[in-house]
């Protein structure tokens, strides 16, 4: 398993080391792409990795990490608050990037 040390530097790592050069945003039942002003759908992508970051004193530290492809081969990356329970998304959008699917951690 890779080591990516902090958020800030995996996230570092997915771009310039693996080409995960986007930054997604997550919306209720979509994930967007603001600088292209593109909008995917739970069909439209697929989560490759996943990266959990734990803070050392404050659990408010804790953050996700999501290296996403497109169904057009864009590549990025998605930051959410520890769970993506935190947030209102839907169901599909949920099981979408829930930890204990299919994938395994990184």
């Amino acid at each position: 398993m890779k080591d990516y040390g902090t958020l800030s530097q995996a996230i570092n790592k997915l771009k310039l080391e693996e080409g995960y050069e986007e930054d997604f945003n997550l919306l209720d039942e979509k994930i967007e792409l603001k600088s292209k002003k593109q909008k995917f759908g739970v069909e439209e992508f697929e989560v490759d990795k996943v990266l959990r970051f734990e803070g050392m004193s404050n659990p408010d530290d804790n953050a996700i990490l999501y290296a996403i492809t497109t169904s057009n081969n864009q590549k990025g990356t998605l930051v959410d608050g520890y769970g993506i329970s935190s947030g209102q998304i839907s169901k599909e959008m949920m099981k979408k990037l829930d930890l204990k699917d299919h994938r395994a951690l990184d």
